[in-house]
């Protein structure tokens, strides 16, 4: 099976749900939370994690995880700003089956406080 490796900036409290699910699974989107964005390169999500999680909740983490190429690649990249802020845009209905084509654990790369 072929894979794609995503990154995923969070926060704390994001980072405790995910080590809760054996490091298998992201945790369901909030009410206002429509869509969950992997992110398609680390040094996009080391700023979303320094910069954004870092003021907003007192430390970021980057992680790292693949997923089946043919699943993810039912979904566009989204560019967000400049040359490096590529997304995926999952519907939050869609995360569950995200989850199932995770392959492997979800790793942390990074922290910053």
């Amino acid at each position: 099976m072929e894979t794609t490796i995503l990154y995923r900036p969070v926060g704390p409290q994001e980072l405790v749900l995910i080590e809760q699910s054996g490091w298998k699974r992201f945790p369901p989107r909030l009410p206002e939370q429509p869509i969950f964005y992997p992110v398609m390169n680390e040094a996009y999500a080391i700023q979303i994690a320094r910069d954004w999680n870092v003021p907003a909740s007192g430390s970021g983490f980057v992680t790292k995880f693949a997923v089946n190429t043919n699943y993810v690649s039912k979904f566009d990249i989204q560019n967000v700003g400049g040359e490096i802020h590529n997304e995926l845009w999952v519907p939050a209905e869609e995360l569950e089956e995200f989850n199932d084509n995770i392959v492997g654990v979800i790793e942390v790369t990074k922290e910053f406080r």
